[in-house]
């Protein structure tokens, strides 16, 4: 069964309920700032498994003391899915366990 492309307005809609993330061509985004390189890597390792147990993958790159995302869903032909909503609250709810902001 394949995945459906959420709306502009959906899209909206939803990210009005996750501070900090935002649409940006195809994909949600967001950049999370951490206290150490450390806490930033910690935060890594976290969020990739929330991705494996969600079979759900996003961009996600560790810099200095930053965790970025940028998440589309492929199999629905690169737009914004439920699938990427759910991933993104789920990586929300754990970014204050790590102290980003």
């Amino acid at each position: 069964m394949p995945t459906e492309p959420l709306s502009q307005k959906e899209i909206e809609d939803r990210l009005s309920e996750l501070p900090g993330w935002a649409l940006e061509g195809d994909r949600i985004t967001r950049t999370y700032r951490l206290a150490s390189h450390f806490a930033a890597a910690a935060m890594t390792v976290h969020v990739a498994q929330i991705q494996d147990e969600l079979n759900h993958h996003s961009d996600l790159t560790l810099g200095y003391n930053t965790v970025a995302l940028a998440v589309h869903t492929h199999d629905a032909g690169g737009v914004v899915t439920e699938k990427d909503m759910t991933l993104a609250a789920r990586v929300e709810a754990v970014a204050t366990v790590h102290g980003a902001h």
